[in-house]
Protein backbone atom coordinates (compact mmCIF):
# COMPACT_ATOMS: atom_id res chain seq x y z
CA UNK A 1 0.00 0.00 0.00
CA UNK A 2 2.58 2.06 1.15
CA UNK A 3 3.72 2.23 -2.96
CA UNK A 4 0.83 3.65 -4.38
CA UNK A 5 0.69 6.29 -1.46
CA UNK A 6 4.56 7.44 -1.99
CA UNK A 7 4.03 7.64 -5.85
CA UNK A 8 0.76 9.94 -5.32
CA UNK A 9 1.53 12.47 -2.19
CA UNK A 10 5.01 11.82 -1.83
CA UNK A 11 6.55 12.18 -5.17
CA UNK A 12 8.35 15.56 -4.27
CA UNK A 13 9.97 13.68 -1.16
CA UNK A 14 10.19 10.26 -2.80
CA UNK A 15 11.91 8.33 -5.36
CA UNK A 16 10.40 5.04 -5.52
CA UNK A 17 10.88 2.47 -8.82
CA UNK A 18 8.28 0.59 -10.55
CA UNK A 19 5.03 -1.06 -9.63
CA UNK A 20 4.14 -3.20 -6.45
CA UNK A 21 4.35 -6.42 -9.21
CA UNK A 22 6.85 -5.55 -11.06
CA UNK A 23 9.25 -3.08 -9.07
CA UNK A 24 12.96 -3.64 -9.26
CA UNK A 25 14.28 -3.09 -5.97
CA UNK A 26 16.04 -6.14 -4.27
CA UNK A 27 14.11 -7.51 -1.88
CA UNK A 28 13.03 -9.88 0.78
CA UNK A 29 9.21 -10.18 1.49
CA UNK A 30 8.01 -12.27 4.44
CA UNK A 31 4.50 -13.28 5.64
CA UNK A 32 2.54 -11.24 8.34
CA UNK A 33 2.91 -13.97 10.98
CA UNK A 34 6.68 -13.84 9.93
CA UNK A 35 6.78 -10.31 10.52
CA UNK A 36 4.33 -10.29 13.69
CA UNK A 37 7.08 -12.65 15.53
CA UNK A 38 10.05 -10.51 14.38
CA UNK A 39 7.97 -7.45 15.93
CA UNK A 40 7.36 -9.14 18.89
CA UNK A 41 10.54 -10.46 19.60
CA UNK A 42 12.11 -6.75 19.43
CA UNK A 43 9.41 -5.62 22.31
CA UNK A 44 6.16 -4.36 19.81
CA UNK A 45 2.95 -4.74 20.69
CA UNK A 46 1.09 -7.91 18.41
CA UNK A 47 -1.57 -9.62 18.77
CA UNK A 48 -1.57 -13.40 19.69
CA UNK A 49 -1.81 -15.53 16.90
CA UNK A 50 -0.23 -18.68 15.38
CA UNK A 51 0.37 -20.01 11.60
CA UNK A 52 -0.98 -23.50 10.86
CA UNK A 53 -1.51 -25.05 7.64
CA UNK A 54 -3.55 -28.28 7.80
CA UNK A 55 -7.03 -28.55 9.76
CA UNK A 56 -5.34 -30.78 12.29
CA UNK A 57 -2.96 -27.67 13.07
CA UNK A 58 -6.19 -25.74 13.13
CA UNK A 59 -7.80 -28.26 16.12
CA UNK A 60 -4.95 -28.00 17.45
CA UNK A 61 -4.54 -24.28 17.55
CA UNK A 62 -7.72 -23.62 18.90
CA UNK A 63 -7.13 -25.98 22.05
CA UNK A 64 -3.75 -24.17 22.78
CA UNK A 65 -3.70 -21.03 21.60
CA UNK A 66 -7.70 -19.88 21.65
CA UNK A 67 -8.86 -21.85 24.22
CA UNK A 68 -11.39 -19.13 25.84
CA UNK A 69 -11.73 -17.14 22.80
CA UNK A 70 -15.50 -16.89 21.50
CA UNK A 71 -14.14 -15.33 18.38
CA UNK A 72 -10.83 -15.54 16.40
CA UNK A 73 -9.57 -13.61 12.88
CA UNK A 74 -8.49 -16.01 10.48
CA UNK A 75 -6.03 -14.52 7.56
CA UNK A 76 -4.86 -16.01 4.52
CA UNK A 77 -0.92 -15.43 4.18
CA UNK A 78 0.06 -15.02 0.71
CA UNK A 79 2.98 -12.40 -0.41
CA UNK A 80 0.50 -10.13 -1.65
CA UNK A 81 -1.36 -7.02 -0.35
CA UNK A 82 -5.62 -6.62 -0.54
CA UNK A 83 -6.27 -9.92 0.52
CA UNK A 84 -9.37 -8.86 2.73
CA UNK A 85 -10.97 -7.83 -0.89
CA UNK A 86 -9.83 -10.82 -2.74
CA UNK A 87 -11.83 -13.63 -4.09
CA UNK A 88 -10.73 -17.35 -3.85
CA UNK A 89 -10.99 -19.31 -7.42
CA UNK A 90 -13.23 -21.50 -4.79
CA UNK A 91 -15.65 -18.85 -4.92
CA UNK A 92 -14.65 -17.96 -1.18
CA UNK A 93 -15.30 -14.47 -0.90
CA UNK A 94 -12.42 -12.62 1.50
CA UNK A 95 -9.10 -13.92 2.47
CA UNK A 96 -9.67 -12.28 6.29
CA UNK A 97 -12.40 -13.28 8.12
CA UNK A 98 -13.57 -12.73 11.48
CA UNK A 99 -15.63 -15.86 12.75
CA UNK A 100 -16.82 -17.72 15.78
CA UNK A 101 -14.44 -20.25 17.67
CA UNK A 102 -16.81 -22.80 16.47
CA UNK A 103 -16.27 -22.11 12.38
CA UNK A 104 -12.57 -21.30 12.39
CA UNK A 105 -12.20 -24.70 11.28
CA UNK A 106 -14.18 -24.79 8.30
CA UNK A 107 -12.93 -21.38 7.09
CA UNK A 108 -9.43 -21.99 7.58
CA UNK A 109 -10.19 -25.18 5.60
CA UNK A 110 -11.53 -23.75 2.74
CA UNK A 111 -8.75 -21.48 2.36
CA UNK A 112 -5.87 -23.96 2.82
CA UNK A 113 -4.52 -25.13 -0.91
CA UNK A 114 -6.89 -22.61 -2.26
CA UNK A 115 -5.79 -19.22 -4.66
CA UNK A 116 -6.83 -16.29 -3.74
CA UNK A 117 -7.16 -13.40 -5.91
CA UNK A 118 -6.54 -9.55 -5.62
CA UNK A 119 -5.81 -6.39 -6.64
CA UNK A 120 -1.95 -6.86 -6.42
CA UNK A 121 -1.80 -10.99 -7.32
CA UNK A 122 -2.89 -10.32 -11.17
CA UNK A 123 -5.67 -13.15 -12.35
CA UNK A 124 -3.40 -15.78 -11.63
CA UNK A 125 -3.45 -15.74 -7.84
CA UNK A 126 -1.29 -17.07 -5.71
CA UNK A 127 -1.73 -20.72 -3.33
CA UNK A 128 -2.24 -20.42 0.48
CA UNK A 129 -0.05 -22.96 2.35
CA UNK A 130 -0.83 -21.50 5.46
CA UNK A 131 -3.23 -19.34 7.21
CA UNK A 132 -2.46 -17.26 10.55
CA UNK A 133 -5.16 -17.21 13.55
CA UNK A 134 -5.18 -14.18 15.56
CA UNK A 135 -7.06 -12.94 18.32
CA UNK A 136 -9.87 -10.77 17.96
CA UNK A 137 -8.52 -7.53 19.96
CA UNK A 138 -11.28 -4.59 20.59
CA UNK A 139 -10.35 -1.65 18.34
CA UNK A 140 -11.25 1.87 19.41
CA UNK A 141 -8.54 3.44 16.77
CA UNK A 142 -7.11 2.69 13.64
CA UNK A 143 -4.21 4.68 12.38
CA UNK A 144 -1.79 4.54 9.52
CA UNK A 145 2.15 3.46 9.99
CA UNK A 146 4.83 3.14 7.31
CA UNK A 147 8.91 3.50 7.50
CA UNK A 148 10.75 3.70 3.91
CA UNK A 149 13.77 5.00 2.51
CA UNK A 150 13.96 8.42 1.40
CA UNK A 151 16.54 9.70 -1.77
CA UNK A 152 16.20 13.22 -0.98
CA UNK A 153 16.79 12.90 2.86
CA UNK A 154 18.92 10.66 2.07
CA UNK A 155 17.51 8.19 5.13
CA UNK A 156 14.57 6.55 6.47
CA UNK A 157 11.21 8.69 6.72
CA UNK A 158 8.04 7.42 8.56
CA UNK A 159 4.59 8.09 7.41
CA UNK A 160 2.50 8.47 9.83
CA UNK A 161 -1.70 9.03 9.56
CA UNK A 162 -4.43 9.63 12.22
CA UNK A 163 -6.92 7.10 9.97
CA UNK A 164 -6.04 3.83 8.76
CA UNK A 165 -7.75 0.32 8.57
CA UNK A 166 -8.17 1.05 4.86
CA UNK A 167 -6.70 2.18 1.46
CA UNK A 168 -4.23 4.76 2.53
CA UNK A 169 -3.69 5.60 -1.69
CA UNK A 170 -7.47 6.84 -1.20
CA UNK A 171 -7.08 8.23 1.80
CA UNK A 172 -3.90 10.13 0.61
CA UNK A 173 -5.63 11.18 -2.45
CA UNK A 174 -8.94 12.57 -0.87
CA UNK A 175 -7.13 14.26 2.75
CA UNK A 176 -3.41 14.87 1.42
CA UNK A 177 -3.51 16.62 4.63
CA UNK A 178 -4.11 13.78 7.34
CA UNK A 179 -0.16 12.31 6.39
CA UNK A 180 2.45 12.98 8.44
CA UNK A 181 5.91 12.49 7.06
CA UNK A 182 8.84 13.16 9.69
CA UNK A 183 12.75 12.26 7.67
CA UNK A 184 15.33 10.81 10.28
CA UNK A 185 18.92 11.85 10.42
CA UNK A 186 20.71 8.21 9.45
CA UNK A 187 23.35 9.44 11.75
CA UNK A 188 21.64 10.25 14.83
CA UNK A 189 19.01 7.47 14.91
CA UNK A 190 15.18 8.80 15.95
CA UNK A 191 15.20 10.97 18.85
CA UNK A 192 12.20 11.50 21.47
CA UNK A 193 11.60 14.45 19.35
CA UNK A 194 11.22 12.73 15.91
CA UNK A 195 8.92 9.96 17.90
CA UNK A 196 6.51 12.56 19.45
CA UNK A 197 6.05 13.90 16.02
CA UNK A 198 5.10 10.64 14.32
CA UNK A 199 2.72 10.53 17.62
CA UNK A 200 1.37 13.49 17.06
CA UNK A 201 0.70 12.94 13.39
CA UNK A 202 -1.15 9.30 14.72
CA UNK A 203 -3.12 11.03 17.44
CA UNK A 204 -4.32 8.44 19.04
CA UNK A 205 -7.19 9.05 21.89
CA UNK A 206 -6.74 6.40 24.60
CA UNK A 207 -2.94 5.08 24.51
CA UNK A 208 -0.41 6.37 26.27
CA UNK A 209 1.97 9.54 25.24
CA UNK A 210 5.04 7.92 26.00
CA UNK A 211 4.05 4.58 25.65
CA UNK A 212 3.64 5.18 22.36
CA UNK A 213 6.88 6.79 21.99
CA UNK A 214 8.61 4.04 22.85
CA UNK A 215 6.79 1.67 20.41
CA UNK A 216 7.74 4.18 17.39
CA UNK A 217 11.29 3.99 18.87
CA UNK A 218 11.31 0.15 18.82
CA UNK A 219 9.53 -0.02 15.22
CA UNK A 220 12.53 2.56 13.62
CA UNK A 221 15.10 0.69 15.69
CA UNK A 222 13.85 -2.85 14.07
CA UNK A 223 13.95 -1.35 10.68
CA UNK A 224 17.32 -0.31 10.80
CA UNK A 225 18.85 -3.75 12.77
CA UNK A 226 16.94 -5.62 10.50
CA UNK A 227 18.22 -4.17 7.10
CA UNK A 228 14.53 -3.06 6.24
CA UNK A 229 13.62 -1.35 2.87
CA UNK A 230 9.84 -1.19 4.37
CA UNK A 231 7.97 -1.49 7.09
CA UNK A 232 4.17 -1.11 6.92
CA UNK A 233 1.45 -1.28 9.67
CA UNK A 234 -2.12 -0.60 8.19
CA UNK A 235 -3.67 -0.79 11.04
CA UNK A 236 -1.78 0.08 13.59
CA UNK A 237 -4.24 0.75 16.30
CA UNK A 238 -5.04 1.58 20.00
CA UNK A 239 -7.21 -1.28 21.86
CA UNK A 240 -9.65 -1.06 24.15
CA UNK A 241 -6.83 -1.55 27.61
CA UNK A 242 -5.19 1.62 26.41
CA UNK A 243 -2.23 0.02 24.41
CA UNK A 244 -0.80 1.13 21.13
CA UNK A 245 -0.84 -2.36 18.76
CA UNK A 246 0.76 -3.46 15.35
CA UNK A 247 -2.82 -5.20 14.39
CA UNK A 248 -0.83 -6.01 10.68
CA UNK A 249 2.72 -6.13 9.53
CA UNK A 250 4.54 -6.14 6.15
CA UNK A 251 8.29 -5.84 6.25
CA UNK A 252 10.70 -6.11 3.58
CA UNK A 253 14.14 -6.27 3.70
CA UNK A 254 17.45 -5.45 1.24
CA UNK A 255 18.98 -8.48 -0.34
CA UNK A 256 22.22 -6.83 0.38
CA UNK A 257 22.02 -7.65 3.93
CA UNK A 258 21.55 -10.97 3.39
CA UNK A 259 25.08 -12.15 4.57
CA UNK A 260 24.29 -10.25 7.86
CA UNK A 261 20.77 -11.40 8.55
CA UNK A 262 20.70 -15.21 8.04
CA UNK A 263 17.76 -15.69 10.28
CA UNK A 264 15.68 -13.61 8.54
CA UNK A 265 16.16 -14.54 4.82
CA UNK A 266 16.01 -18.16 6.34
CA UNK A 267 11.99 -16.95 6.11
CA UNK A 268 12.15 -16.70 2.38
CA UNK A 269 9.07 -18.56 0.80
CA UNK A 270 10.13 -19.42 -2.66
CA UNK A 271 6.36 -21.11 -3.76
CA UNK A 272 4.92 -17.55 -3.47
CA UNK A 273 7.70 -16.34 -5.89
CA UNK A 274 7.91 -15.99 -9.77
CA UNK A 275 9.63 -19.59 -10.12
CA UNK A 276 11.58 -17.61 -13.15
CA UNK A 277 12.93 -15.32 -10.55
CA UNK A 278 13.78 -18.35 -8.00
CA UNK A 279 15.72 -20.03 -10.98
CA UNK A 280 17.34 -17.13 -11.73
CA UNK A 281 18.43 -15.94 -8.51
CA UNK A 282 20.09 -19.82 -7.76
CA UNK A 283 22.26 -19.27 -11.21
CA UNK A 284 23.17 -15.68 -10.25
CA UNK A 285 21.11 -14.34 -12.50
CA UNK A 286 19.66 -10.77 -12.82
CA UNK A 287 16.12 -11.34 -14.04
CA UNK A 288 13.08 -9.57 -13.70
CA UNK A 289 9.59 -11.01 -15.28
CA UNK A 290 7.55 -8.96 -17.46
CA UNK A 291 4.56 -9.02 -19.32
CA UNK A 292 5.75 -8.86 -22.91
CA UNK A 293 6.46 -11.26 -26.02
CA UNK A 294 10.47 -10.96 -26.77
CA UNK A 295 12.97 -12.32 -24.40
CA UNK A 296 15.80 -10.44 -23.72
CA UNK A 297 19.44 -12.14 -22.94
CA UNK A 298 22.02 -8.97 -22.17
CA UNK A 299 25.10 -7.89 -20.41
CA UNK A 300 25.17 -5.66 -18.20
CA UNK A 301 21.87 -3.57 -16.74
CA UNK A 302 22.03 0.08 -18.73
CA UNK A 303 22.56 -1.85 -21.98
CA UNK A 304 19.65 -4.22 -20.79
CA UNK A 305 17.53 -1.43 -20.57
CA UNK A 306 18.35 0.39 -23.88
CA UNK A 307 17.52 -2.78 -25.43
CA UNK A 308 13.89 -2.57 -23.73
CA UNK A 309 13.69 0.62 -24.50
CA UNK A 310 14.63 0.22 -28.25
CA UNK A 311 12.12 -2.96 -28.30
CA UNK A 312 9.56 -0.47 -27.57
CA UNK A 313 10.08 1.88 -30.00
CA UNK A 314 10.06 -0.85 -32.84
CA UNK A 315 6.30 -1.59 -31.35
CA UNK A 316 7.33 -4.93 -29.59
CA UNK A 317 7.26 -5.01 -25.80
CA UNK A 318 9.86 -7.23 -23.55
CA UNK A 319 8.90 -10.56 -21.87
CA UNK A 320 12.00 -9.76 -19.31
CA UNK A 321 15.04 -7.81 -17.96
CA UNK A 322 17.72 -10.64 -17.78
CA UNK A 323 21.44 -9.12 -17.31
CA UNK A 324 24.11 -12.07 -17.22
CA UNK A 325 26.35 -9.64 -15.61
CA UNK A 326 30.31 -9.22 -17.31
CA UNK A 327 31.67 -12.26 -16.25
CA UNK A 328 28.66 -15.44 -16.86
CA UNK A 329 29.89 -18.32 -17.68
CA UNK A 330 28.43 -21.05 -20.28
CA UNK A 331 26.32 -22.59 -17.62
CA UNK A 332 24.46 -19.74 -16.96
CA UNK A 333 23.84 -18.73 -20.10
CA UNK A 334 22.28 -22.26 -20.66
CA UNK A 335 20.47 -21.19 -17.86
CA UNK A 336 19.09 -17.98 -18.64
CA UNK A 337 17.66 -19.67 -22.11
CA UNK A 338 15.87 -22.20 -19.89
CA UNK A 339 14.35 -19.50 -18.14
CA UNK A 340 13.36 -17.53 -21.15
CA UNK A 341 12.01 -20.73 -23.14
CA UNK A 342 9.97 -21.31 -19.51
CA UNK A 343 7.56 -18.24 -20.36
CA UNK A 344 4.70 -19.52 -22.58
CA UNK A 345 4.36 -15.68 -23.36
CA UNK A 346 7.86 -15.57 -25.43
CA UNK A 347 7.50 -15.63 -29.19
CA UNK A 348 11.11 -14.53 -29.97
CA UNK A 349 14.00 -14.13 -28.13
CA UNK A 350 16.35 -10.91 -28.94
CA UNK A 351 20.72 -12.12 -27.45
CA UNK A 352 22.66 -8.19 -26.85
CA UNK A 353 25.93 -9.07 -26.76
CA UNK A 354 28.48 -6.38 -26.33
CA UNK A 355 31.63 -7.75 -25.26
CA UNK A 356 33.88 -6.00 -22.59
CA UNK A 357 34.94 -8.89 -19.88
CA UNK A 358 31.68 -10.77 -21.20
CA UNK A 359 33.47 -12.52 -23.86
CA UNK A 360 31.56 -13.11 -27.24
CA UNK A 361 32.39 -16.42 -27.62
CA UNK A 362 31.65 -17.78 -24.15
CA UNK A 363 28.06 -16.25 -24.96
CA UNK A 364 27.78 -18.15 -28.21
CA UNK A 365 29.19 -21.68 -26.74
CA UNK A 366 26.20 -20.55 -24.49
CA UNK A 367 23.57 -20.80 -27.27
CA UNK A 368 24.75 -23.54 -28.54
CA UNK A 369 24.80 -25.84 -25.83
CA UNK A 370 21.49 -24.43 -24.93
CA UNK A 371 20.04 -25.21 -28.06
CA UNK A 372 21.02 -28.93 -27.47
CA UNK A 373 19.47 -29.15 -24.36
CA UNK A 374 16.29 -26.60 -24.93
CA UNK A 375 13.51 -27.32 -27.38
CA UNK A 376 13.90 -23.54 -29.23
CA UNK A 377 10.10 -23.23 -30.54
CA UNK A 378 10.78 -19.15 -30.88
CA UNK A 379 13.18 -17.37 -33.35
CA UNK A 380 16.26 -16.53 -31.75
CA UNK A 381 17.99 -12.59 -32.86
CA UNK A 382 21.67 -12.50 -32.20
CA UNK A 383 23.90 -9.51 -31.89
CA UNK A 384 27.41 -9.31 -30.70
CA UNK A 385 29.92 -6.92 -30.51
CA UNK A 386 33.31 -7.02 -28.65
CA UNK A 387 35.76 -9.09 -27.27
CA UNK A 388 35.91 -12.00 -29.24
CA UNK A 389 33.17 -11.49 -31.89
CA UNK A 390 34.77 -13.35 -34.67
CA UNK A 391 35.11 -16.27 -32.64
CA UNK A 392 31.87 -15.76 -31.19
CA UNK A 393 29.86 -15.37 -34.62
CA UNK A 394 32.39 -18.55 -35.96
CA UNK A 395 30.69 -20.87 -33.05
CA UNK A 396 26.95 -19.58 -34.35
CA UNK A 397 27.95 -20.32 -38.04
CA UNK A 398 29.31 -23.60 -37.73
CA UNK A 399 26.74 -24.64 -35.23
CA UNK A 400 24.21 -25.04 -38.15
CA UNK A 401 21.23 -23.48 -35.37
CA UNK A 402 19.02 -21.16 -37.63
CA UNK A 403 19.63 -18.00 -36.22
CA UNK A 404 18.64 -14.39 -37.18
CA UNK A 405 21.62 -12.22 -36.99
CA UNK A 406 21.54 -8.19 -36.51
CA UNK A 407 24.79 -5.39 -37.11
CA UNK A 408 23.49 -3.63 -34.19
CA UNK A 409 20.94 -2.79 -31.84
CA UNK A 410 18.20 -0.87 -33.61
CA UNK A 411 18.86 -3.93 -36.38
CA UNK A 412 18.33 -6.01 -33.70
CA UNK A 413 15.41 -5.02 -31.79
CA UNK A 414 13.34 -4.47 -35.60
CA UNK A 415 14.11 -7.80 -36.36
CA UNK A 416 13.27 -9.65 -32.98
CA UNK A 417 9.65 -7.47 -33.21
CA UNK A 418 9.28 -8.99 -36.47
CA UNK A 419 9.78 -12.08 -35.55
CA UNK A 420 7.90 -12.06 -32.66
CA UNK A 421 4.79 -11.26 -34.93
CA UNK A 422 5.03 -14.35 -37.45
Amino acid sequence: MVRGLLGKIAARSLSVAGKWQQQQLRRLNIHEYQGAELMSKHGINVPRGVAVGSVDEVKKALSDVFPNHSEVVVKSQILAGGRGLGTFKSGLQGGVHIVKADQVEEIAGKMLGQILVTKQTGSQGKIVDKVYLAEKLTLVNEMYFAITLDRISAGPIIIACKKGGTSIEDLAEKHPELIVKVPIDVFTGITDEDAAKVVDGLSPTVSDRNASIKQVKKLYELFCKCDCTLLEINPIAETSDNQLVAADAKLNFDDNAAFRQKDIFALRDPTQEDPREVAAAKADLNYIGLDGEIGCMVNGAGLAMATMDIIKLHGGTPANFLDVGGNASEGQVVEAFKILTSDDKVKAILVNIFGGIMKCDVIASGIVNAAKQVNLKVPVVVRLEGTNVDHGKRILKESGMTLITAEDLDDAAEKAVKASAN
